[in-house]
């Protein structure tokens, strides 16, 4: 079993949640179906990553609310906060492939391999 310490850093670094070795990604979001290093295979059922939404709903929420302060405090102050959440949305549509994987990853490391 790995360390928390270990596992973490193979969740920043994208790894694979069995030997955290493996790039589970061959490009922006397409996935390898096994690990390249110990073969794990990554979708183990159909419908699998379905849970990977939840994952996805945890990072996006405070990522959303981190870019909406921002763009109060630094760019639109006289704004009303409700109105920021909108533009907010606009950088956050570059951020979207990065919380797709990183909710695939956290998932996979939610649900350890057997």
């Amino acid at each position: 079993m790995a360390s928390l310490a270990a596992r973490l850093k193979a969740i920043l670094l994208q790894r694979c949640p069995k030997c955290l070795k493996g790039k589970p990604f061959r490009s922006l979001i397409a996935m390898h179906p096994s690990c390249p290093v110990c073969g794990h295979h990554f979708e183990r059922e159909p419908g699998y990553f379905i849970g990977a939404m939840y994952a996805s709903y945890f990072l996006a929420i405070p990522v959303l609310a981190i870019l909406t302060l921002l763009i109060y405090w630094l760019i639109l102050p006289e704004w009303p906060l409700q109105n920021v959440v909108f533009v907010a949305g606009l950088p956050f549509l570059l951020l979207v492939p990065l919380v797709y994987r990183y909710s695939r990853i956290v998932w996979m490391h939610i649900d350890p391999p057997p």
